[in-house]
């Protein structure tokens, strides 16, 4: 049977997604929703749906490919596949901030490790592009193709656990937060955390998506072997001792070698944190940066442009006895974050003044309503009302930084539950990382480059929002990872610029992303070429001019072992159906 050949088999369904974005959702008719095309037509069939009406289902995730999480998402309304289709031409994915959308030829949904096989052989045999896709959540698109693309959703087992070597193996469609629980009851968990847990483990490894602490790796790292499903080769499984050069390429392969299938993952003891919270200033921070580096094990800056406020968040070991599990052989001592009170305030009085703003805004909401609201929707509702003036932004974040002074304290958790992060809501990001010294003997270049962007910030009027977020983390060895260093003891920072986006204003959209370009500039002209910066591989968005692309190839080239890394893909991917307009923009074979 032809498993390209949509419609044609019981239980085999197309399902279309409507264009939207109101909620993650699981995969669920997993039985019966198994193959999603907009090819119906080519078929010479119409796409009709199981009843007459019903809830759109979701594709949880297209990104599991390379990680950088696409989650579909759907509108609740009820509608036919029929009337989609006729709406939309076929499946519409859109990525979780409304940025990057795809309506792909074809979609597909294999539920075993041979449908997914005999996909990708088909699409090879056909020379159709196809890539595959996760939770939605990387904010360039980078798992989109406009002809076929994989949703991993169902394929999201835990497949096994071994205690004794404290690893566990999945399928690339399993989510964080799943595997975690999963990973509970043996007493195990996942070294490090990014600010959600909503990826999937496929697309969360191969975009070398990271969290912080500044002796711990990107999460590639965790990758000890894995199975990858290729055009070229089928089936391989690759690890350390089993082509360990092609191993460390394809753990951040950026979706371009084959569809990731299984993955082995080194876990952790799980382990209870204590985040302690306060507010710092530049002076502060420079003279005590260096400590709180070495001896935390997660550390966090949360910078508020225009005002000389930077949020400092620490996680360490509750266990003080665990704590030189992670710490490097020479350094010791206790933990050095400052002795910091718990905030007993209400929220409402932490949020006085932002709610304050607000009002000044005469904003048609009630007291109570307002009462209601978080610090980051307060935030949210803020800076939706004069996104592009820069001193009301400033206004803003220089609220939101009151709000930080009363909410410094302590709580304790698991770690999965400490390492979290509110995004706040869609938005434009650049994220870039950047070597800056050993731990030994840190370099400063990560306060240096802090310094220097808000100093353009302010120069250039950039009406930029709270916060700049800033993490560390140690080299990869993966080629491929932003930061990759064949010295073991190199330490990264990551930092991330954003701009909140309304979801239905399209003009104010437009005019905020044109806004960010301009913020982006800055970053790409003064900052990226002196510090050696490179961008998260979810993150980076192609330029719009051919010379501009061409200076990123270059840099890109002066980065990366593009040459090997092409070549590795002509080996796996003969065809090059694995890649999208960003991989054959990015890195193009010759």
């Amino acid at each position: 049977m032809n498993s390209l050949a949509p419609f044609r088999a019981v239980g085999r369904r197309c399902v279309s997604v409507a264009k939207g974005l109101v909620g993650s959702v699981r995969a669920q008719a997993r039985a019966s929703e198994r193959c999603f095309s907009a090819a119906a037509q080519e078929a010479g069939q119409k796409t009709e749906g199981t009843g007459g009406g019903r809830n759109l289902a979701a594709i949880a995730g297209v990104a599991v490919f390379a990680g950088a999480g696409y989650a579909l998402w759907r509108r609740d309304q009820s509608a036919t596949s029929t009337e989609v289709n006729q709406e939309l031409g076929g499946a519409h994915l859109v990525n979780w901030s409304g940025t990057h959308e795809v309506t792909p030829q074809r979609l597909y949904q294999p539920e075993t490790l041979e449908e997914l096989e005999r996909i990708v052989a088909e699409a090879h045999n056909e020379g159709r592009k196809i890539r595959a896709v996760g939770s939605g959540l990387s904010p360039n698109g980078i798992a989109f193709s406009e002809q076929c693309m994989i949703s991993m959703g169902l394929l999201d087992k835990v497949l096994s656990v071994d205690e004794g070597a404290g690893r566990v193996t999945v399928q690339a469609g399993a989510r964080v937060q799943d595997v975690v629980e999963a990973l509970r009851p043996h007493g195990l968990t996942l070294q490090n955390f990014a600010s959600i847990r909503e990826q999937q483990i496929g697309g969360f490894t191969q975009v070398g998506a990271h969290g912080t602490g500044a002796a711990i790796p990107p999460v590639d790292e965790q990758v000890v072997s894995m199975k990858l499903v290729t055009p070229g080769q089928g089936t391989v499984e690759l690890s350390e001792s089993v082509n360990p050069e092609l191993f460390r390429l394809a753990r951040c392969g950026l979706g371009a070698l084959g569809v990731v299938a299984e993955v082995t993952l080194q876990c952790v003891p799980a382990h209870r944190l204590v985040e302690t919270t306060w507010v710092s200033s530049m002076a502060e921070v420079k003279k005590k940066h260096a400590s709180w580096l070495r001896e935390n094990q997660h550390l966090r800056y949360m910078w508020i442009p225009y005002t000389d406020t930077v949020v400092v968040v620490a996680n360490n070991r509750a266990d003080k006895a665990a704590r030189s599990s992670w710490l490097p052989a020479w350094l010791g001592g206790a933990a050095a974050t400052p002795k910091v009170a718990p905030s007993d305030l209400p929220e409402e009085e932490k949020t006085a003044e932002m709610r304050a703003l607000l009002q000044d805004m005469k904003m048609e909401m009630s007291t109570k309503e307002l009462m209601k609201q978080t610090a980051f929707q307060l935030r949210d509702e803020l800076v939706a009302r004069d996104p592009m003036n820069p001193e009301w932004i400033a206004r803003v974040n220089r609220a939101e930084a009151e709000y930080w002074k009363l909410s410094t304290g302590v709580r304790e958790g698991w770690s999965d539950e400490m390492l979290g992060f509110d995004c706040g809501g869609q938005q434009w990001v650049l994220e870039v990382a950047f070597p800056t010294g050993t731990l030994r003997s840190p370099s400063f270049a990560d306060l240096a480059y802090m310094e220097q962007l808000l100093e353009k910030i302010e120069a250039h009027q950039i009406p930029a929002p709270a916060p700049i977020e800033q993490r560390w983390t140690s080299a990869s060895s993966s080629p491929m990872s932003p930061a990759y260093s064949a010295d073991p003891e190199a330490l990264f920072s990551w930092v991330g610029v954003i701009m909140y986006l309304p979801p239905d204003d399209l003009q104010q959209r437009a005019e905020i992303t044109s806004r960010f370009h301009d913020y982006t500039d800055l970053v790409y002209t003064y900052l990226v070429p002196q510090y050696g910066a490179s961008e998260h591989w979810a993150k980076i968005e192609l330029p719009h001019s051919y010379d501009d692309r061409e200076l990123m190839q270059n840099r890109l080239k002066g980065r990366y072992p593009v040459s090997d890394f092409n070549a590795a893909r002509k080996i796996f991917d003969p065809k090059n159906i694995m890649a999208n307009d960003i991989v054959d923009k990015l890195f193009p074979m010759p």
